[in-house]
């Protein structure tokens, strides 16, 4: 095995620009499903990116980029979850009164149109609502495959688990999915063509 050269400055600029950029839409929408917040979102995809140009010499050029970046945001969130369910819960006062004084609708317009933006064409509020409902590691299996289309073999190197373990979770969260949606599927007049009418 042969040690690969360093790069330059501009070859990694290169291929940060030219290989992680494009995806960045992708991880914004994977990282709020992760995080449920806005700003969280946001710091997790800058984190990813930080670490992915940090370790962008550990990369093989050309090869899937978007897997790769997902495992690192993958991984980032679940360090840091970890790191701050062992520390105990901080609230700042200040933060708190600038919330509620801020004015609600603003808040929650601007929220809005970024749901939007992000989800415009993909799916309904009632399927991201079910989505996020769902446990972290059920609502991963079901971003990676269903939304982001990685194959199963994708799937379990980004999480790091066997490829039946990947197939047995996704069974198990699509069913958690379809029953959460069962009304809301109901009302749009879609009938379980597996039960009499």
């Amino acid at each position: 095995m042969t040690d690969k050269r360093e790069l330059t400055k501009d070859e990694k600029d290169g291929i940060f620009k030219a290989e992680f950029l494009p995806h960045a839409d992708a991880l914004t929408t994977f990282a709020f499903h992760l995080t449920l917040f806005d700003a969280s979102a946001n710091d997790l995809v800058q984190e990813t990116y930080l670490k992915a140009y940090r370790f962008i010499d550990k990369y093989d050029v050309g090869t899937n980029a978007k897997a790769w970046l997902f495992k690192i945001m993958k991984n980032g969130f679940i360090n840091d979850y970890r790191k701050k369910s062992k520390q105990p819960t901080k609230i700042d006062y200040n933060e708190v009164v600038n919330f509620l004084d801020e004015e609600r609708d603003d808040t929650l317009a601007s929220y809005q149109d970024l749901r939007e933006e992000m989800f415009e064409n993909l799916m309904g509020d009632e399927v991201t609502n079910a989505i996020n409902s769902l446990p972290v590691d059920s609502r991963t299996v079901i971003l990676l495959c269903d939304i982001e289309g990685f194959s199963y073999e994708e799937i379990a190197k980004i999480i790091d688990v066997p490829v039946g373990t990947v197939r047995s979770r996704l069974h198990r969260s699509r069913n958690m999915l379809k029953k959460k949606l069962q009304n809301y599927a109901k009302n749009l007049g879609y009938q379980d063509k597996r039960k009499p009418s």
